[in-house]
């Protein structure tokens, strides 16, 4: 399960004077709740952001949830996707994401798929970076050593990454391991 997918379970005890905020999960479409091999699966829309939620079984209608999740390596991510669903409840606003990719970031992911389609497509380094960076025709002596020869086999190489599955890495905080 992502990180940022809210777990909750009907609470076993909700007193008198809790003040719960309530998921109501009745007012959701077909589309926004549906069962999955591992328990049902909820999306709400409230502040203009989606908040992904899992139950593992079907008690939609608890007036009061309770969220459970592993104490691991995902748990600030875990913790901050249930502070945005708990703000948004509330009617404040949600917050940024934790860990947003930059502007810069996403122009770099983009080019790199790009660059990466058109060169399974055939495409030359130098054709790539001429569509990509909106340069005319560059000579073939100047390209043999201009900066975007380089630039290009990097982009092609990282768009290859992400394809067999180095996207992940975007979805998930850095490694913490401690280096020797």
């Amino acid at each position: 399960m992502l990180p940022t997918v809210v777990p909750v379970r009907p609470a076993l005890f909700a007193g008198p004077d809790a003040d719960v905020v309530p998921l109501n999960f009745r007012d959701l479409s077909q589309g926004q709740v549906r069962q999955g091999p591992d328990g049902w699966h909820a999306i709400f829309q409230l502040q203009g952001v989606e908040h992904r939620v899992w139950l593992k079984e079907p008690a939609l209608d608890s007036p009061a949830y309770t969220i459970e999740f592993l104490f691991d390596r995902d748990v600030d991510f875990r913790a901050h996707a249930c502070t945005r669903l708990w703000r948004a409840a509330n009617g404040r606003p949600p917050g940024d994401p934790l860990r947003a990719l930059s502007r810069l970031r996403r122009r770099r992911v983009v080019l790199a798929l790009r660059a990466q389609d058109a060169r399974i497509k055939g495409a030359t380094y130098r054709e790539i970076a001429e569509v990509l960076f909106g340069l005319n025709r560059i000579s073939e002596r100047e390209w043999s050593t201009h900066e975007l020869r380089g630039q290009m086999r990097r982009l092609v190489q990282y768009g290859r990454s992400l394809i067999r599955g180095g996207y992940r890495k975007l979805l998930r905080p850095a490694s913490r391991k401690k280096k020797k």
